[in-house]
């Protein structure tokens, strides 16, 4: 640490961490845009080189939008000259001058005023630039943004992104609501809820997995288009695919149907890409996929008719029976993410991922929110959005049949064993009172802005993800 270069400018110019703030006008990207020799800038960044040449000095600083070329030197500043000199590479600075051109062509401001910000105690990776240790990478968040200027680029899109999914769903007369992190029953998806207590009610609460029963509430209480960005919850396993904790669209619409959920995915998705990439088809991880609507559809009844025998009448124990025999599985049960990684491998065996895919005829004892076809019971109305392998989306036209819809609660609660075994019946009064027929739509934010910047993992887009603990980490 530098405490001895700390304490040494601190008695010579004054502590660094006294300043109270330094406006900057522009971002560096904004100077550099419209740049004019001459011209007089105040400007404030981090100094990541630093070059002396005896009586003058050149660095770079950088901000969020860009970098920029320094120029000091003894007979312009003086005795800060000194100050500049003391300066480490890390060490946040603010600057005022003039902007001119070396003889090399690199635009560069000379400074006429100098004040350090803020200094840096401990050296950059790496000298700051190339931070690869992916362990490092996230667990020190802070380090890989200053040394990876691609990531840090990373997180400004997702954050554009999202703004660019508000902007959508307000333009079609949808609201944005906020709905409970807390819950006293876990429910609105299949999933191993987060438990924790509540000291002042002396009772169990879970942090939520879905927001569903929710928004639906606010159907029947006639907001007829809802939308929230919320964050989740599961207790289940980390991959490059999944995240305990992990930030989700929901959208409601009352009088439609998941079809109309299929062309909001598809005009969604055409318009975000068309906006970042200029172009329909893009490549992710190597595979380059086609998103001009329509998309295709799979059959998930016939896939696991055509690979396991099964038929849209057999019942779960049957299903059960069929694919853990085929698989050499246990047959005490399969879970959802058992059936969604089978369905997974199905696609990627018989399917092209050269476009997006949607995932239709589901077994209705696997959706019990969904409403059923009406010239196949056995059948539900619902999607789920496949894009090179990810399972990105999934929408139903929305169960609001009271009776029914407490029947299906039951039948879930004897099968899933990740849910406490207790029905929401206050979403059941809820219905009560009549839901219109509706349409819901739950997109994956965190997979959508992997495939979006063609990243590898979901940590690479989520800014703080859930490591071990550094004491106990592998």
């Amino acid at each position: 640490m530098s405490i001895e270069k700390l304490n040494k400018i601190s008695q010579e110019f004054g502590s660094p961490f006294v300043e109270k703030s330094f406006p900057k006008p522009f971002t560096i990207k904004e100077i550099l845009d419209a740049f004019q020799e001459n011209k007089e800038v105040t400007v404030a960044g981090r100094l990541i080189t630093k070059r002396e040449h005896g009586k003058s000095s050149f660095g770079h600083i950088i901000d969020h939008t860009g970098k920029l070329q320094v120029y000091a030197r003894l007979n312009t500043l003086e005795k800060h000259y000194q100050l500049f000199k003391d300066l480490d590479i890390g060490d946040i600075i603010g600057v005022k001058g003039k902007l001119f051109v070396t003889h090399t062509g690199e635009q560069t401001l000379l400074i006429e005023q100098l004040r350090l910000l803020s200094k840096a105690l401990r050296p950059l990776p790496e000298k700051w630039h190339g931070l690869k240790d992916v362990e490092v990478r996230y667990r020190q968040r802070y380090l890989d943004l200053i040394a990876n200027p691609q990531v840090l680029e990373v997180f400004i899109k997702r954050s554009k992104i999202i703004a660019r999914i508000r902007d959508f769903f307000n333009a079609r007369g949808f609201i944005e609501v906020e709905t409970p992190m807390l819950h006293t029953l876990a429910g609105g998806a299949a999933g191993k809820p987060f438990i924790t207590h509540h000291n002042a009610n002396d009772m169990d609460v879970y942090l939520r997995i879905a927001p569903e029963l929710y928004l639906k509430r606010l159907l029947v209480g006639g907001m007829e288009r809802v939308y929230e960005i919320n964050r989740s919850f599961r207790n289940e396993g980390i991959s490059t695919r999944h995240s305990p904790e992990f930030s989700m669209l929901e959208a409601y619409c009352a009088y439609e149907d998941y079809e109309y959920q299929m062309k909001t995915c598809e005009d969604l998705f055409s318009q975000l890409i068309q906006e970042l990439h200029g172009t329909l088809c893009i490549e992710y991880q190597g595979t380059k996929i086609d998103f001009t609507p329509p998309w295709q559809r799979i059959s998930f009844a016939q896939m696991f008719k055509q690979e396991f025998g099964i038929e849209p009448g057999d019942s779960e124990n049957v299903f059960v029976e069929k694919v853990s025999k085929k698989l050499n599985l246990s047959a005490k049960g399969i879970s959802r993410t058992q059936i969604l990684n089978i369905t997974e491998e199905l696609i990627e065996k018989h399917y092209p991922k050269d476009k997006p895919a949607f995932i239709v005829d589901f077994f209705t004892w696997t959706s019990p929110l969904a409403k059923k076809m009406k010239d196949n019971p056995c059948l539900v109305e619902r999607f789920e959005l496949f894009i090179a392998g990810l399972e990105v989306a999934n929408a139903y036209s929305e169960l609001n049949d009271p009776i029914e819809q407490e029947e299906r609660f039951k039948e879930q609660l004897k099968v899933e064993e990740e849910l406490p075994k207790k029905i929401d019946k206050d979403f059941v009064l809820s219905l009560e009172y009549g839901m219109p027929p509706a349409a819901g739509l739950g997109i994956g934010i965190d997979r959508l802005v992997m495939i979006l910047l063609n990243q590898p993992s979901i940590r690479d887009v989520i800014l703080f993800p859930l490591l071990k603990p550094l004491e106990s980490a592998d």
